[in-house]
């Protein structure tokens, strides 16, 4: 099964003329290629998938989405810092 991770991005950057940026998942950061994102911006939410962000989500979706992989057990910890996706996000 292929599974793709939803992620907060914190920053932007450039690595050999292509999009990338660290992007926030729970308490752990990793970088992404943006290629198939251009348009997004720091405090968009992501859909990660073997180190490519592959679509946008918002806050709710997001966070719709941890508490699936929470529930299957796949992750351990809260999503994006406390209260989770920002002030009045989903719980």
């Amino acid at each position: 099964m292929c599974l793709g991770l939803p992620g907060e991005v914190v920053s932007l950057m450039d690595k050999a003329g292509l999009p990338f940026a660290r992007i926030r998942f729970g308490g752990v950061t990793h970088e992404a290629c943006m290629a198939y994102l251009p348009s997004a911006a720091v405090g968009d939410f992501v859909l990660v998938h073997v180190g490519f962000a592959i679509s946008k989500l918002d806050p709710e979706e997001a966070a719709r989405a941890w508490a699936v992989l929470t529930d299957l057990g796949e992750v351990a910890e809260p999503p994006f810092g406390e209260p989770p996706y920002g002030e009045g996000g989903a719980p």
